[in-house]
């Protein structure tokens, strides 16, 4: 077992993991703290340290608010559990969980950004359990990052000050710790031409932000977007500012402040600044900079200007719903006659006369919508990388009956279900196994087929193989069912959805 290594900056010990064969390294420096001078800056080289630096504790979680306060809230039942949790502006650290027993293993690499909206979320939740994967001879990375106004503040006086970095500074933290990664994973076994990115949420958003940069080329070889890939034909993507809007939130929030330079902002303390964005009920979030992103992700890919990797894409099957934004029957009709451009006469016709029914037959899944006009998409442009399409839909016990809600499936990608408090029985942990198989072959190889169970400490394969998750195309709407268990279908989508993707399919190709 590799139990230490030496990095940029120096020598790092690092733990067993629960299972002993796996050896887990917590709080590894990738930068220089952000404080100070380098608050809304870059990330830059990781100072150097003396000695061999013991990472046996995660590292502080990015400024954020409290997490665990709202009893009412679902991710406080679920990982948000811990008020008292350390916090601190100096974040960038990242987690490595490694099966490795040799520096020349080259195992495959997998690099997680967390979800949260980029306003809160960390590593050390506890579904981000790395070492279910790491058995099967995986080695996986979870970073830390900048949030909210400390990850992603637009301002004018930023932008000619530092021009090449003007904003963005989470995604630019995701893209710094990948390179490190690039740089120094050989040293615990893995291979640094086989990284596989993924995340969950905005973390899913943040894949397909690096998937939009063109500087990435090569960093990384698969890429996997949970929840984070979302298109309408009303919009083009969750996060739709300009970068002049978000330079002129930034100009309100300092007028907000009282103060009137940058200078005066990176005094300011850290705490203060965070509840002061509280107070101030602002969004802070990736924005089209020209530099880090030359516009939306989201629209970029579907315009087919992205890395060109092969994906997994999946959803859960409650979430994210997409409604005609309308408020009655009028507004209703003018927005889908906007929208729909050649369709919205049949789509009109298929969601009927009465406003009500009219809103529930026209409401779609955003998510689906956008994994179905990815793949006709690619074939208006000659991609020809595979997609991978699932859809998470088992029941999920507890008191409040939840469904599929946002995140519920990281529990089972992670096999981490032990850690949560639901009473998941045994379809529930041969579930979360087989998804971390899949999951598990797809960053080995780019497909997520294989056999029921493998590992890697020396038993092989165990059990059939599983059932085969063919690629969504145009001309076979295949797609991974996750109900009981994985099954696979024809997923032929009903009519409103059809029609959606057919409306935004085409606004993309106008665009």
């Amino acid at each position: 077992m590799i139990r230490k290594a030496t990095v940029e900056g120096g020598a790092v010990r690092g733990i067993p993991a629960a299972d002993p064969r796996v050896t887990v390294f917590k709080g590894v420096p990738y930068a220089a703290p952000p404080v100070g001078e380098l608050r809304w800056r870059a990330p830059q080289p990781v100072k150097p340290w003396e000695g061999e630096k013991l990472c046996a504790e995660f590292a502080p979680i990015a400024m954020q608010t409290t997490p665990g306060l709202d009893p009412n809230d679902i991710y406080t039942r679920e990982w948000h559990v811990d008020p008292a949790i350390p916090m601190s502006e100096d974040c960038l650290y990242l987690n490595i969980w490694t099966p490795a027993k040799s520096a020349d293993e080259k195992l495959p690499v997998f690099v997680w950004y967390f979800g949260g909206g980029l306003q809160v979320g960390y590593p050390p939740e506890m579904e981000f359990d790395g070492e279910r994967i790491a058995r099967r001879g995986i080695v996986v990375v979870t970073v830390c990052y900048r949030l909210n106004l400390f990850g992603f503040l637009a301002h004018p006086q930023l932008t000619a000050e530092q021009p090449g970095d003007p904003t963005n500074f989470g995604n630019l933290d995701q893209q710094y710790a990948t390179r490190w990664c690039k740089r120094n994973i050989a040293a615990f076994g893995g291979d640094p031409d086989n990284i596989t990115i993924g995340g969950q949420s905005a973390g899913g958003g943040s894949v397909c932000a690096q998937l939009n940069c063109p500087a990435n080329e090569g960093l990384f070889q698969k890429a996997i977007i949970e929840s984070g890939f979302t298109a309408t034909a009303f919009s083009g993507g969750p996060f739709g500012t300009t970068f002049e809007k978000g330079m002129e939130r930034g100009v309100n929030f300092f007028n907000f402040l009282g103060i009137k330079t940058l200078e005066e902002a990176r005094a300011l303390d850290a705490f203060y600044l965070r509840d002061k964005v509280e107070e101030f009920h602002a969004f802070f979030a990736t924005t089209p900079d020209g530099v880090f992103q030359s516009a939306h992700a989201t629209g970029n890919i579907l315009r087919g200007r992205r890395l060109r990797v092969p994906l997994l894409i999946t959803r859960t099957a409650d979430e994210f719903k997409s409604p005609v934004p309308a408020k009655n029957m009028e507004e209703f009709r003018a927005v889908v006659r906007e929208s729909f451009g050649d369709y919205a006469e049949e789509f009109l016709a298929y969601c009927g006369d009465d406003f009500e029914e009219a809103a529930k037959r026209g409401t779609t899944s955003g998510l689906e919508v956008a994994a179905r006009t990815l793949v006709q998409r690619n074939a208006d442009v000659g991609i020809t990388e595979p997609v991978y399409y699932g859809v998470f839909d088992p029941e999920i016990p507890g008191w409040d009956n939840p469904g599929t809600f946002h995140s519920s499936d990281l529990w089972f990608y992670f096999e981490s279900l032990a850690k949560c408090w639901r009473p998941f029985t045994g379809k529930h942990y041969d579930l979360a196994r087989n998804m971390c198989n899949y999951w598990a072959n797809f960053i080995r190889s780019g497909d997520p087929n294989g056999a029921e169970f493998s590992t890697y400490f020396g038993a092989g394969d165990i059990g059939e193989k599983m059932p085969e998750w063919k690629p969504l195309t145009v001309d076979e709407p295949n797609a991974m069912w996750f109900g009981d268990k994985p099954e696979p279908r024809v997923d032929v989508p009903d009519e409103a959805t059809r029609l959606h993707t057919a409306a935004t399919v085409e606004k993309y190709r106008k665009d």
